[in-house]
């Protein structure tokens, strides 16, 4: 093996051109998937990593996309800029990541400020930014937004199915025998109708509903952070107010692993006593005692598909394609906590 392969050498191990090589590494349409499979394990075994400096003085591109997430210390979007990371790579690129703590004037300067010219594109996740905001989307620069806080915007759009993955999961409740849902980390009154909470709570309603059973606010715990201890409280709240539940749907999974926390502390057993749901398939939902069943959101393929379109953007190869939105798919994975034992996930 080469120390320090080049660009030459993978294409002379694969039989191909050079411009072969490059049109792999870019992704370009334009290999047939034997070769580009062939060029690509070649790529992988020999260890051939771009010379990024090289080729940002040829095209004028750094070789670096960038990430803007609301929190990185909000698991999901730690396994969100894991995934980018890894499919930038998968594509010659880095990724440079930027935290925004959902802070509305620094959400407007990435997108308008100094950041921009380090890097050659962007995927933006708004947290304090919405709908009324979709004029500051109108950039030059290579933009794909992440999330629900802007719908029909100017530029490609990435999200996920927030209400029918939610409306499956109570639907999975339901067909448990679960009647007296309780619903933690609802929006509050007056929060965007687009906002994620608001969306996976429609879907929740829809969901009752269509089970013939009543909305009840009393099993509806709004507001907070969400994150575990807004996750311990909603339990606190609900036997506070000695609400009957016999089942939760938290709309993330960090809220529900505090809900867990506190149903053992109250001494009540999970899922014999209260069946819980969660959403995000975070990997630690898989080592919680029960394991935690969840809403795999189809985290993955965001992660590829925003990378995807992105490169596309920064290439050209979609110049004059209107913007586009694709919705990532769901399923559903039972774990312990619903009483699917050994549904969802090989042994451990």
């Amino acid at each position: 093996m080469t120390a320090n392969p080049t660009l030459h050498d993978v294409a002379r191990a694969a039989g191909v051109s050079i411009k072969t090589v490059s049109n792999v590494l870019n992704d370009s349409p334009k290999v047939g998937p034997a070769t580009r499979q062939r060029v690509q394990r070649l790529v992988d075994e020999m260890g051939y990593r771009p010379n990024l400096s090289a080729r940002g003085l040829r095209s004028g591109k750094t070789g670096v996309i960038g990430l803007a997430v609301p929190s990185l210390r909000e698991s999901y979007f730690a396994e969100l800029a894991d995934s980018v990371i890894r499919a930038a790579a998968k594509r010659g690129l880095r990724v440079l990541i930027e935290q925004t703590n959902g802070d509305r004037k620094l959400e407007l300067s990435i997108l308008s400020g100094g950041q921009m010219r380090f890097i050659d594109g962007l995927l933006f996740s708004p947290a304090a930014i919405g709908q009324q905001d979709v004029d500051v989307l109108n950039t030059a620069d290579p933009l794909v937004l992440l999330g629900e806080r802007i719908f029909g915007g100017p530029t490609d759009h990435v999200t996920m199915h927030n209400t029918s993955s939610a409306r499956a999961a109570v639907e999975l409740l339901l067909s448990a025998g679960r009647t007296r849902i309780a619903l933690i980390g609802a929006a509050e009154a007056g929060e965007d109708d687009a906002s994620s909470a608001s969306l996976r709570e429609r879907g929740y309603a829809e969901a009752l509903e269509q089970g013939g059973i009543s909305f009840d606010p009393a099993l509806v715990v709004r507001g907070g952070v969400w994150g575990r201890d807004t996750g311990v409280q909603a339990v606190q709240h609900l036997l506070r107010t000695k609400v009957e539940f016999d089942a939760i749907f938290a709309l993330n999974d960090t809220l529900a692993l505090g809900a867990l926390r506190a149903l053992a502390q109250a001494g009540l057993r999970v899922p014999e006593d209260v069946a819980l749901m969660g959403f995000d398939n975070l990997d630690e939902g898989r080592f919680s005692l029960p394991s935690l069943s969840s809403v795999d959101p189809g985290r993955l393929e965001i992660a590829e598909t925003a990378v995807g379109l992105l490169v596309d953007r920064i290439q050209e190869t979609g110049k004059g394609t209107p913007p586009r939105t694709i919705k990532a798919g769901f399923r559903i994975v039972p774990r312990e906590s619903t009483g699917h034992v050994g549904d969802g996930d090989p042994p451990l």
